[in-house]
């Protein structure tokens, strides 16, 4: 593994062990140039699934770009960060045993939209005023009223 920091080509595991419930392996790394030490993370990838976008283009999946998009929507809210992996890695392994070698953006935004409904209602919305495209307050307005009627409880 090359080094981040020097860009030496070996390095040194000090210590491995499993991580998001056996699904990955994080690696402690020591540089036998520099001497730094960083951290690695080793996961079962299944098939590769491209993403076709609105406009047409085809991109590769990129997981670190769908955990930045939740991570976003969860900002300063009392979600644990593993969670949120767990939750990246049920959506990764949804798309790589769903047989289908490219999907559409679209459908991975509403596996997230459905993650996030349990999930947190706050995430909720603000992932969705992304993914829905809210132009005016009215759209943001009319989606929460939506949300917070749902989460009522039925008298």
């Amino acid at each position: 593994m090359r080094c981040p920091y020097c860009g030496h080509e070996d390095s040194q595991v000090k210590d491995s062990r499993p991580t998001e419930d056996g699904a990955a392996i994080r690696r402690r790394r020591q540089c036998e140039d520099c001497g730094a030490r960083f951290t690695t993370f080793e996961r079962i990838q299944l098939r590769e699934v491209g993403v076709t976008k609105a406009d047409g283009r085809r991109e590769p999946f990129d997981r670190e770009k769908l955990m930045r998009s939740i991570q976003i929507a969860c900002r300063k809210r009392p979600i644990d960060g593993a969670r949120i992996e767990r939750l990246v890695s049920g959506i990764q392994r949804q798309l790589e045993t769903s047989g289908e070698s490219e999907v559409q953006a679209q459908q991975i935004g509403g596996m997230v939209m459905e993650a996030l409904k349990g999930f947190d209602s706050v995430a909720y919305i603000r992932f969705a005023s992304v993914y829905r495209e809210f132009t005016e307050a009215k759209d943001f307005e009319e989606f929460a009223s939506s949300v917070t009627e749902a989460a009522r409880p039925i008298k």
